[in-house]
């Protein structure tokens, strides 16, 4: 699978109870995006990678995907806020 990435039982241990999987569906659904989007940015690093589940099926981790999409919130916010800023400084 093109993106998925293979994590080590040793490092998941700490964590394997808190990890929610969702698909493809729920991904576009919280995104907004499409899917050829989605790889695309996958591709690039710009957004989390697929966990393989198995030969085939893969998943995302949802606290990611949740995580990408707050930080794209707080950079839409910070640039709106910026820009404001600088209007009123040019008046």
């Amino acid at each position: 699978m093109n993106g998925a990435i293979s994590v080590p039982t040793s490092e998941t241990n700490d964590f394997a109870g808190d990890i929610e999987f969702i698909r493809l569906r729920e991904v576009k659904r919280i995104t907004g995006m499409g899917t050829t989007y989605i790889y695309e940015k996958m591709k690039t690093r710009d957004f989390p990678g697929q966990i393989k589940l198995g030969p085939r099926a893969i998943a995302w981790i949802k606290a990611e995907v949740l995580a990408w999409a707050r930080e794209k919130v707080v950079s839409a916010r910070a640039a709106v806020a910026e820009h404001a800023g600088e209007l009123r400084h040019s008046e």
